[in-house]
Order: C-alpha cells, then sequence, then structure tokens
C-alpha cells in the first residue's frame, strides 16, 4: 500500500490547516522561525510528532534528492 504523503513546509502548512495530516516528520536541524508554525499546528490539531535527524535524511528517506524540513504523512 503506498502512504500518501507531502513534503515541504508549504504543502505540510496547507495540508495541517486542512487537517489532512495523521503525523509529521520535522528535521531537527531545520531553523525553528520556519517550522514553528507547523508545530503550533500540530500541537493545535493533535497531530503526532517525530524529529529526524536531519532534513538531509529526511528527503532521502522520502526519495527526494533535496533536503526537506517537514514531511506529512496524510490521513
Amino acid at each position: 500500500m503506498d502512504v500518501r504523503k507531502v513534503i515541504g513546509l508549504r504543502e505540510s502548512l496547507k495540508a495541517l490547516k486542512d487537517n489532512k495530516v495523521q503525523k509529521v516528520f520535522i528535521a531537527q536541524d531545520a531553523n525553528p522561525n520556519l517550522v514553528s508554525p507547523v508545530l503550533h499546528l500540530c500541537e493545535e490539531n493533535q497531530v503526532e510528532t517525530e524529529f529526524v535527524e536531519s532534513s538531509r535524511q529526511l528527503g532521502l528517506s522520502n526519495g527526494i534528492g533535496v533536503c526537506a524540513s517537514v514531511v506529512c504523512i496524510l490521513k
């Protein structure tokens, strides 16, 4: 089964605002000012959050060749 997900800050914020997210992965080395709205929406919507070691690792583990600060698993 394919897991539906969105990759990147802008798409993640949109999915969180639409209450379509089951779980969020955030890179520990991501800019705190950029990911703070994501963390706020996760807390507000009671979405499970998990931190990943690096944005490079998060990007690679999701099949993209660039860094990713946020990845959301959709409901």
